[in-house]
């Protein structure tokens, strides 16, 4: 019997389909995914990987904690000579897995964040055990992978596969955007575009942004502001808004035409995500435009990577709007004349790594036993 590689992940999201439809198709995988998460969250269409075999229930013991059950059971399957599991700590099974496979013969991979950079004394204990009970661990970044050797992890066993999303359709929708007169339509002036893409949540600080483009205006420096998402959390952010500035918003609420969204992208001049930034960088980057955000990374999400400062983005002092100003209105005076460049720059961001064909080249390098360079 062939050997076999199982997935057991505590849930598919829709936007892993690229990456997991490409395991499907190149290693010889199945697949065991949970039922639900804690979280509101959107699942890909199981039934469209061949190798799916099973939903597992997830059986919640408060919040976090839960247990896969039918987890543990897969151990034992003789086809299966390497696992790759969720790498969240909550799982008890996921917890009795590792332990149990500490001792086989199996290789076992945990697909993780892994380190922020501010956990505490019990977090980086139970971490160390955990993470220690693995053979190969898959991280969304190089930051978690340097704290993870900081703080005594063999680098040889830690990958990086950073994260992606539908690369390979929204790079086909890409090579038909030009730039457009939409902004100017709708607002009735040229200034700088600046989009936000994402749910509206209270943590992604978009006060700070307001607060800033207050002081710019104060200056005589306009902006328009694109808010792409859904308010779930009701802030109040639209009445929050000066009545002056709010005629230089718009709300444009939630959108999932991916031929919309690209381009609303492409022809806004620059991405602020205030308090912090994930798969928003990855998104925006794909079709060309540049990033803001804090910079804490221990309270970021990892796709702040993506950033290099000057060239494809900035960061701003976290909290701090008269920063954020600054940064705004540098990146701003930077793009006269640049934008094109800039636009090249964030495309090879993603063509580099952030995309399913590198993830999955880095999985099939951890699976073949090559080590990673550390």
């Amino acid at each position: 019997m062939e050997d076999k590689t199982c997935c057991i992940f505590n849930i598919a999201v829709h936007y892993r389909a690229p990456i997991y439809t490409l395991m499907d198709r190149k290693l010889n995988c199945d697949f065991y995914l949970g039922d639900h998460v804690n979280t509101k969250l959107k699942k890909m269409d199981y039934a469209s990987l061949k190798g799916f075999r099973k939903e597992l229930p997830n059986i919640y013991f408060s919040q976090n904690v839960y247990w896969q059950k039918g987890v543990v059971p897969l151990l034992f399957k003789k086809q299966y000579s390497a696992y790759i599991l969720t790498g969240d700590l909550h799982s008890l099974s996921n917890w009795v897995f590792m332990v149990l496979g500490f001792f086989s013969r199996k290789k076992i991979g945990l697909w993780t964040h892994g380190w922020y950079g501010k956990e505490g004394r019990i977090k980086k204990f139970f971490k160390k055990i955990y993470f220690g009970l693995a053979d190969m661990t898959f991280l969304y970044g190089d930051y978690a992978r340097n704290g993870m050797i900081a703080n005594g992890f063999d680098g040889r066993k830690l990958y990086c596969v950073y994260n992606s999303l539908d690369y390979d359709r929204q790079k086909e929708i890409r090579k038909g955007l030009s730039y457009s007169s939409l902004y100017k339509e709708h607002f009735g002036n040229e200034f700088p575009v600046i989009i936000y893409v994402g749910r509206i949540q209270e943590n992604k600080r978009l006060d700070i942004l307001f607060t800033a483009l207050a002081e710019l205006k104060q200056k005589g420096r306009n902006y328009n502001v694109m808010l792409v998402g859904e308010d779930v959390e009701k802030t109040g952010l639209a009445g929050s808004i000066d009545a002056d500035m709010r005629k230089n918003v718009w709300f444009y609420g939630p959108c999932y035409d991916e031929k919309i969204l690209a381009d609303l992208i492409y022809n806004a001049d620059l991405c602020v995500s205030p308090g912090n930034v994930g798969l928003t960088a990855i998104h925006t980057f794909t079709y060309g435009c540049p990033v803001i955000t804090q910079d804490n990374y221990c309270n970021q999400r990892p796709e702040f990577e993506v950033i290099t400062p000057g060239v494809t983005g900035d960061f701003f002092r976290e909290n701090d709007a008269h920063d954020l100003a600054d940064k705004i209105l540098k990146w701003t005076e930077t793009m006269q004349g640049n934008r094109e460049t800039i636009r090249q720059q964030c495309f090879r961001q993603i063509e580099s790594k952030y995309n399913p064909h590198y993830q999955i080249e880095v999985i099939q390098k951890a699976l073949s036993g090559q080590p990673e360079v550390s």
